[in-house]
């Protein structure tokens, strides 16, 4: 428990930008997420790669928070933000409504939700969604790329419902897998990547103000080059990590 609060104090010391400032209680908060004994051991096994103490302080959150996960998959990282934001906060984890379409497709999901206590799954359309109370922060890890990909792109429509349902001054994390700089959208469908700029570009034309970026999984031995599922880089790619926030 302490190396976790020694990592999340020190992380503004390689933050690229500006560390949102946590509390002793949020620090406690997220080595407490990290640490508890009910995440699978195949999440802790990511745990190096994915640096989930410091990415979950990077973007701000916090006991208390009420948070809009997209695509939480697995949910490796839905229990963190569960026990982070604690029995005061509220966790809804968003999907696409084919998914509630599929046969036992939100099962798993929903079983965890209700083991948590503070989960709500939401089948929903991404690009028009609403929330029963306004979110203090929404989150996106892997998957802002395929907001580019199927029939018709919809990342101008979620970033755009993502801005109405934030609370003024609300922040929006996007994590995702780094393409080359200057690659263009395509390799979005063809590498599952993005170029940051690109994400920058698409998240500030929504209105929301670029607050932070961070280097912590940066790694130079990623050439950006392949498609994340290829076995020297799947689980090892360099991910960007951008926090923005709603003015107000």
């Amino acid at each position: 428990m302490r190396r976790l609060s020694v990592a999340l104090m020190s992380a503004a010391l390689i933050i690229g930008g500006v560390a949102v400032a946590q509390s002793p209680e949020a620090t406690a908060a997220i080595a407490g997420a990290v640490a508890d004994p009910i995440r699978p051991e195949a999440d802790r096994a990511r745990d190096a790669a994915r640096k989930p103490a410091e990415i979950v302080a990077f973007a701000g959150v916090k006991p208390g928070d009420v948070v809009a996960e997209f695509l939480p998959g697995g949910g490796y990282y839905t229990r963190l933000l569960s026990r982070t934001v604690g029995p005061s906060g509220h966790v809804y984890a968003l999907v696409p409504a084919g998914f509630a379409q599929r046969p036992g497709g939100l099962d798993a999901l929903n079983a965890l939700a209700a083991s948590l206590g503070n989960v709500t799954v939401v089948a929903t359309d991404l690009t028009s969604f609403t929330l029963p109370r306004p979110v203090d922060l929404a989150w996106t890890t892997e998957n802002y790329h395929d907001m580019h990909n199927g029939p018709a792109p919809t990342f101008s429509g979620v970033n755009a419902a993502t801005f109405a349902a934030l609370k003024p001054g609300g922040l929006y994390f996007v994590e995702d897998h780094a393409a080359v700089d200057g690659a263009g959208p395509e390799v979005t469908q063809s590498l599952h990547r993005m170029d940051p700029v690109l994400a920058v570009q698409e998240v500030t034309a929504a209105g929301f103000v670029l607050d932070a970026r961070s280097d912590l999984l940066k790694n130079p031995e990623d050439p950006k080059t392949v498609a994340v599922r290829e076995g020297s880089v799947q689980g090892r790619t360099e991910k960007f990590a951008l926090r923005f926030r709603k003015p107000g």
